[in-house]
């Protein structure tokens, strides 16, 4: 017992700071609480027991920012989002609670290198691409402002596939972030939500036969349980929370059927439950997709307004302040169904009348839209929805018979208006719109860039902001300065600090005083150097993922995002094309060696997309493995691209290709993240790319092509793709080449109907910008054989974005949307 007692180690103080101290602390952490001895810990030992140890300090924060929100009755936002691209939490936390560097030399002391072990935190697979990535951010920049803030979505157990490719084609696997277990999480099972489904509604009168209430009998329910991750902003000044919802069975095993032998029926309402919160977005090309994806999106709302109904009245005891103490924000149309089920909460639950109800949720709702493609403004069919939720169902037509009576009251609104107007579609299958609903219930509806904002008012919402012309307002998206430069780009925050000092640190918009070092020769030099250094990182990467050897001191050429026709990744691939047959026809050329990197996923079910990242893949192959080039030119697809792949990536570039069709992307934040990080952009006028050019200035990006009013004209007056193709010869070889074969010798006929598309219809206008789009990247080469030159647009990038901080963005929700101080 003696020697028991002498060997046993010492509980460290949990506020010391200390490498020793925390040394000690981590020893103590892996033996107590994951039962291992160093000599036999593995490095997810070390991993979970680091990350232990720093999250004692940020649960310290995390509970004094709880109680000074509720002792101070401060108003909270609740920002309800189906995806949180969160990545990694373990560098963001360590860095924004400033102890990094401290764990960094006390996991030295024991023999860890706090990057090897740092690499083993899987992404959380909770989000799809930009969505998600921005609300991982908003989330980051409001702990950093002080915004009291509760973040809702669902804690998948797969999240978006995994993405592996086999001879060039995508493949989907489970993403089993889950395996090690969340070092990040807290269980609240406290926090357990019953979610009807289906079922009937019953009118309760009363004594006079006059209608009281309505009472919703569901016939399925499942239980929500919430998991609890704190969200550190800088400095550690504030965490706040992301509340993650898992499903459970009410009744796991169905003990009569499975006494009766049924084994397979008395699991059926367990595979139903675990079915909520398996994948991100299923497939919804089927019914049963479609009815799923509804289940996800009401499972998630209905367990977050009773969570924020059940905080409200625990301090408050009323409704009726709701809007005074509670922000609720819809991140696109996904949460659109929680309007539907505040209005029941408020009327058969807690007793409001219809009026009384909507007046609340018109006055504590708020929307940001996130596309101008209406294919992507979500709509069910009335059928599907009336049976999942029948109550939430006549909600939805009581809604909207005030809305269209408020239409007919209004001049100039015609039967037309009414039919755009109407959250019931009646083109075909009748459909209940997502959109229309989340608009008429929110106080705010915002773009997220200018060009966005004023599409918004011009496209898909013309005739609901002629009823309501005081809604639509821009809130141009941001990123966190802390995730996309400081922590993924060191080399670059340490440079900067040596300049101008710390002070950006704390205030981006200091980052403008690197302006007067752009033409600094030494500085430039510097520059180059962190660039370099970045290029053999991402080299090393590439080789890693995919076997190719990439030349640092090529121009890296990168285009990272969701696989899709309007981002126009097959724009860049014949851009290869056409250029690899260039270098071959003109060997003695002096050619600019560039290396064309891709990266993302394309829908399971998109087949134009995964026939696209075929094709890259089959262009890479052809090119990469062709001596006469050179080497000259490269193409790499990287797999299973995803956020920590994003932060070698976006370091590394020389080049960001911002190249979506006109009018059609929102805003986009990789455009931000590339130019933070010393890329020029190479983009069409869409999205922020517009805000980005007045910022950094005409001099430091290159544009080209159509905007997003010639776009629109040239469909109106018939654009007629074919007689474009035939006037541009190398467009025309180019497309000739990958429709005959070339790049496919074991299936010629591969991309044939990919390419006849460009010839009969060419929606995304790939055709019409290609010769500018050629043209462009041989002003990039000439620009890129200016070293100097080059550098000191690159500088002058980083230096002039300080306008894209999610810092600015929020402050801007919290005082002309949330009416919240900051």
């Amino acid at each position: 017992m003696n020697q028991a007692m002498t060997t046993e180690l010492p509980r460290p103080s949990p506020k010391s700071s200390d490498p020793a101290e925390l040394a000690e602390e981590v020893l103590y952490c892996l033996t107590y609480r994951i039962g291992k001895n160093a000599s036999v810990a593995t490095r997810h030992d070390w991993l979970t027991a680091a990350i232990q140890v720093v999250r004692d300090r940020v649960i310290e924060r995390w509970i004094e920012s709880t109680k000074a929100a509720y002792d101070t009755k401060a108003k909270r936002v609740y920002y309800l989002s189906m995806e949180f691209l969160i990545g990694r939490l373990m560098r963001d936390a360590f860095s924004n609670i400033g102890m990094l560097e401290d764990m960094r030399k006390a996991l030295a002391t024991l023999g860890v290198d706090i990057e090897t072990i740092a690499a083993l935190e899987p992404d959380a697979a909770l989000g799809n691409g930009g969505l998600g990535r921005l609300a991982a951010c908003f989330m980051e920049s409001m702990a950093t402002v002080n915004v009291p803030a509760h973040g809702y979505g669902i804690r998948y157990v797969h999240g978006l596939f995994r993405q592996e490719f086999s001879d060039g084609w995508q493949v989907e696997l489970p993403e089993t972030w889950l395996d090690h277990g969340n070092p990040w999480e807290f269980e609240r099972r406290e926090r357990s939500i019953e979610i009807g489904f289906g079922g009937t509604v019953q009118s309760v009168t009363d004594a006079k036969g006059r209608l009281e209430r309505h009472v919703w009998k569901p016939n399925h329910s499942v239980i929500a349980v919430a998991y609890d991750t704190p969200v550190v902003g800088w400095r550690g000044a504030r965490v706040n929370t992301l509340r993650l919802w898992s499903a459970l069975p009410v009744d796991p095993i169905m003990l009569a059927a499975f006494n009766a032998g049924d084994h397979i029926g008395a699991l059926r309402e367990s595979n139903m439950a675990e079915a909520l919160t398996r994948v991100l977005y299923p497939a919804d090309s089927h019914i049963e997709g479609q009815e799923l994806r509804l289940r996800q999106e009401y499972f998630f709302s209905a367990a977050s307004l009773q969570d924020i109904i059940h905080r409200h009245l625990g301090q408050y005891g009323e409704l009726l302040s709701l809007p005074d103490k509670a922000a609720i924000h819809m991140n696109d149309t996904h949460p659109a169904i929680a309007v539907a089920e505040l209005m029941r909460l408020l009327m058969d639950v807690h007793g409001h009348d219809f009026d009384t109800a909507w007046d609340i949720s018109k006055r504590t709702f708020a929307y940001t839209n996130h596309t101008l493609l209406p294919e992507a403004l979500e709509s069910w069919p009335v059928t599907v929805f009336e049976r999942l939720l029948p109550r939430h169902m006549q909600i939805v037509y009581a809604i909207n018979a005030q809305v269209l009576h408020e239409a007919r009251a209004k001049e100039g609104f015609t039967d037309a208006h009414i039919r755009s107007i109407s959250l019931i579609g009646e083109d075909g299958e009748r459909r209940v719109r997502m959109g229309n609903l989340a608009f008429a219930a929110s106080h705010s509806i915002n773009g997220v860039s200018a060009l966005h904002t004023d599409l918004m008012k011009q496209t898909v919402f013309h005739d609901l902001h002629m009823l309501y012309p005081d809604r639509i307002n821009n809130k141009t998206n941001g990123i966190t300065p802390r995730r996309w430069m400081m922590q993924a780009n060191p080399g670059l925050t340490s440079l900067v600090r040596e300049a101008i000092g710390d002070g950006f640190l704390d205030d981006i918009e200091k980052i403008s005083e690197l302006d007067k070092f752009a033409d600094d020769a030494a500085f430039r030099e510097k520059f180059a150097a962190v660039k370099r250094a970045n290029k053999e990182r991402m080299a090393t990467l590439a080789h890693e993922r995919t076997g190719a050897w990439i030349d640092p001191s090529a121009m890296f050429d990168i285009q990272i995002k969701r696989i899709h026709e309007y981002k126009r990744q097959l724009l860049n691939i014949l851009e290869a094309v056409a250029l690899y047959d260039q270098i071959r026809s003109n060997p003695d050329k002096d050619w600019v060696p560039r290396v064309k990197l891709f990266g993302g996923k394309a829908a399971p079910s998109y087949h134009n997309a995964k026939l696209i990242i075929k094709l890259a893949n089959d262009v890479s192959r052809a090119i990469n493995g062709d001596p006469s080039v050179r080497g000259l030119l490269k193409v790499v697809f990287m797999p299973n691209y995803n956020v920590s792949m994003a932060e070698v990536m976006v370091p590394s570039a020389d080049l960001s290709e911002q190249i979506s069709t006109a009018g059609l992307e929102a805003s986009g934040t990789g455009n931000m993240k590339f130019a933070l990080n010393g890329a020029i952009t190479i983009g069409t006028l869409d999205g922020a790319n517009v805000e980005i050019k007045e910022c950094v200035g005409d001099d430091n990006i290159v544009i080209f092509g159509l905007t997003a009013e010639e776009v629109a004209e040239r469909r109106a007056g018939g654009y007629e793709p074919r007689a474009i193709i035939e006037g541009s010869p190398e467009l025309s070889q180019a497309l000739s080449a990958i429709s005959s074969g070339v790049f496919s010798p074991d299936d010629p006929n591969r991309y044939r109907d990919l390419i006849d598309g460009l010839y009969n219809h060419d929606w995304f206008m790939v055709a019409a910008d290609f010769d500018a789009f050629c043209k462009a990247q041989r002003e990039v080469d000439q620009l890129w054989r200016n070293s100097p030159q080059w550098l000191s647009k690159a500088i002058r990038n980083t230096a002039r974005m300080a306008f894209f901080s999610s810092d600015r963005t929020i402050r801007q929700y919290a005082r002309e949307i949330w009416n919240v101080p900051v």
